[in-house]
């Protein structure tokens, strides 16, 4: 994989029925989501972790069979909005372990995202918060 030499905390490769049959590679780093697919042409693509939005897990009756899962990721990366990494092994303590290098990230970085409720237009065109209509 292109990233050796770096702080790999986690590697895995896309399975089918459990087995690491593919070209399809995902790892991660102190600061990076890397995936890389391909065995003549190779594509790099990377998601820097302070950019992830949401990460969701997906399970299909076959998956959980198969001791895999699914983990979607949503982030504020123009190139990559949603990365998907297909059927890896331990998904719910991958899952875990994103999230708290993510939540690490945003930290180091002093990134605050505020999550705003639904803003509606008052009758002067400005926004309003619909928790003032409340009052």
């Amino acid at each position: 994989m292109a990233i050796k030499g770096k702080n790999i905390k986690w590697r895995d490769r896309k399975r089918h029925m459990g087995l690491p049959l593919s070209f399809t590679r995902y790892a991660m780093s102190d600061d990076r989501l890397f995936l890389e697919t391909g065995a003549f042409n190779i594509k790099d693509e990377e998601v820097v972790l302070y950019r992830v939005r949401d990460i969701s897990l997906k399970r299909s009756f076959w998956q959980r069979l198969c001791g895999v899962g699914t983990l979607v990721i949503q982030s504020s990366d123009k190139s990559m909005p949603k990365l998907e990494l297909k059927n890896i092994k331990k998904p719910r303590e991958v899952k875990e372990m994103l999230h708290e290098n993510v939540e690490e990230m945003k930290i180091q970085r002093r990134i605050r995202i505020g999550e705003y409720s639904t803003s509606i237009l008052d009758g002067d065109g400005d926004e309003e918060d619909e928790d003032d209509d409340l009052e």
